[in-house]
């Protein structure tokens, strides 16, 4: 699933960096772990560069890097902004991009010891996110719709990694999401790939938000999901106490329920293929899925669906 035609070595960096932002080349690189589409270079202590490594990755580049400027001076929590963009050229045939560093631990390599805190970040951070798009905002070809399109995946993973003990459970929660209204409102402003590998923690609590290559103008509900699937359990309460625009709309958040349930087992299915050692494996998102789903399940065990 993931994959570059060209082997992304820190020498290649330094010639890149060499051939077109030589101010920059003198800057210590140091590679990440982790990533998806992106393969992800430290460059010095506030740069990273980040090399596109899947087939869309160039255009989901392009699009952070057009919109994220627009966007970040409003929002709470630190994000990548664009700082440089490279070409493509000889040395590697895609464009590629230098962003700002966000401080910080992946979320699936770490957990949020501050709930509370956690809880209020995140609906701070989204309710200054969620507001409405512009015309010529982005729109998501593979996600953003209503739950009831989306049942051919949620059935791909629910087969794939639900355990027999929970089916009737996890079943039942996507049931209400698809059965719930479609959003009514304005496209907002939505991440759309909210998860434990694309938001980072420090001192115990939320403290950036990366990797928006999947924004798009649409349903709240797609970032909601993150109440279960980032926060951890008995946290969502608040979360929505704070974020309050859900509060008058119980679809949103039946919605953002079913679309929490179908993360969490995305991410159990990454993580049983990383531990096989199949492509786009990822072994640490496999506990952090279960974990999500844990608490999408406890939050439908407390709270019958909403009429």
């Amino acid at each position: 699933m993931t994959h570059s035609e060209t082997e992304i070595t820190s020498g290649l960096i330094y010639d890149l960096l060499q051939e077109q932002h030589p101010d920059l080349a003198g800057l210590t690189i140091r590679e990440v772990a982790g990533g998806w589409g992106n393969q992800m270079w430290r460059l010095g202590d506030e740069l990273a560069v980040r090399m596109p490594r899947t087939e869309n990755a160039p255009d989901l580049q392009r699009k952070e890097c057009r919109w994220l400027p627009v966007l970040a001076p409003r929002l709470p929590l630190p994000v990548p902004n664009p700082v440089r963009i490279g070409e493509p050229s000889a040395r590697f045939p895609k464009s590629w991009a230098i962003m700002t560093w966000v401080p910080g631990e992946a979320l699936d390599y770490t957990s949020i010891s501050r709930g509370d805190h956690a809880a209020d970040t995140l609906a701070g951070f989204l309710r200054a996110l969620h507001v409405e798009a512009p015309a010529d905002a982005p729109i998501s070809e593979d996600r953003g719709d209503h739950p009831k399109k989306c049942t051919d995946g949620f059935d791909h993973f629910f087969h794939a990694v639900v355990p027999d003990d929970l089916a009737d459970d996890v079943r039942a929660v996507w049931d209400d999401a698809v059965a719930a209204p479609e959003w009514e409102g304005p496209p907002l402003w939505v991440h759309g790939d909210l998860h434990p590998a694309n938001v980072v923690v420090s001192d115990g609590t939320l403290s950036g938000v990366i990797d928006f290559g999947a924004m798009f103008a649409g349903d709240p509900a797609w970032d909601l999901a993150a109440a279960w699937v980032i926060l951890p359990a008995g946290a969502a309460s608040r979360f929505f106490d704070v974020y309050a625009h859900a509060d008058k709309d119980k679809a949103t958040i039946r919605r953002a329920r079913g679309l929490a349930a179908l993360k969490s087992l995305f991410l159990m299915l990454m993580g049983q293929n990383g531990d096989r050692g199949l492509p786009g494996g990822k072994p640490t998102w496999g506990p952090a899925g279960r974990a999500a789903l844990d608490r999408v399940l406890q939050s439908w065990y407390s709270s019958p669906p909403w009429p």
